[in-house]
């Protein structure tokens, strides 16, 4: 299945900015309020999220940040971890050293105590030791009904690990460059799920990232090939977090697209009315998350597809 109806969420302790992934995430932002404040409006952002996804009938399961050691970035936990129908649970190996310390053993075990049956545990951190990276559902973005794995290279996705995933899990990859003008200079996108989400009946991209006309014409025509109803989104629509998107159930069997308010602000009648003929969006209010953190919507939750039961 393409969406999971329940979600895991981290409620941040020490929520703050990183200078660490600053070095590449250029949708961060420093703020000169204290960080007593910072954190707590964090956590009141994240719990109205919560609230929200619940009011729709959203499994969610709200797992504390411990205070120590200190975690500026715990509230976006698809980075560190995936899991997988068939009981696999994936462990990412992450850019940043303070990230790092994100990957909690009782974490999973809470997992466990919860009924979610977890058969085999796959560390891929040891690419770490390699300077090789791959930060999760960050750095990918999978087509789990086609099976197939779009990713963007960057500093924090590197091939090796990538090809290594795709083996482990049977997926295809279908892997690009894709940029983005800073103060007049070409980056590298640093995580793929910035510029692209994919639903059951849709995929919203944006493709004019993708410089290279031969890589553009592959994704999209694999996308297509796949099902999905292409909604292209522009690269300043892309800066406002309209990318980092996610599909979610609920045990009704109704379909919702979450991303944040300032993603949907950006958005067009026309790309909005699409979404909404397939799902009905849900639209969390995260601007000092965003702002600091680098990461919208789709960061803050991880998708729970283990089965559950003995």
């Amino acid at each position: 299945m393409q969406t999971s109806s329940t979600i895991l969420m981290v409620r941040p302790a020490n929520f703050g900015f990183n200078p660490e992934t600053a070095e590449n995430n250029f949708y961060q932002q420093t703020d000169a309020r204290s960080s007593e404040i910072i954190r707590e409006l964090a956590r009141t952002e994240f719990d109205g999220f919560v609230a929200m996804l619940r009011d729709q009938g959203v499994e969610v399961i709200v797992i504390d940040d411990t205070s120590s050691p200190l975690k500026t970035d715990a509230v976006f936990p698809n980075n560190w971890f995936s899991t997988h129908s068939d009981g696999k649970l994936i462990l990412y190996p992450m850019f940043s050293p303070m990230r790092r310390l994100e990957r909690r053993k009782d974490l999973i075990e809470q997992l466990m105590n919860l009924g979610f049956r977890v058969q085999e545990i796959v560390d891929l951190s040891f690419f770490e030791e390699h300077h090789q990276y791959l930060e999760g559902t960050g750095s990918m973005v999978m087509d789990h009904q086609a099976k197939i794995i779009y990713a963007c290279y960057s500093v924090r996705t590197h091939p090796v690990p990538l090809g290594y995933l795709a083996k482990i899990l049977g997926y295809k990859v279908v892997a690009f460059d894709a940029v983005q003008e800073v103060n007049g200079e070409f980056s590298p996108i640093y995580h793929t799920n910035v510029m692209m989400h994919i639903g059951t009946d849709l995929a919203v991209i944006c493709l004019e990232s993708i410089a290279k006309t031969a890589e553009r014409q592959l994704v999209q025509e694999s996308l297509t090939k796949s099902g999905k109803k292409v909604v292209p989104i522009t690269a300043k629509q892309k800066f406002n977090f309209a990318g980092n998107m996610l599909e979610v159930g609920n045990d009704g069997g109704e379909k919702f697209t979450v991303m944040s308010q300032t993603a949907l602000d950006s958005l067009n009648v026309g790309q909005i009315q699409l979404i909404e003929k397939y799902t009905t969006i849900i639209s969390p209010s995260i601007p000092t998350i965003e702002k600091l953190g680098g990461g919208s919507a789709r960061c803050m939750m991880a998708e729970i597809f283990l089965p559950k039961g003995k």
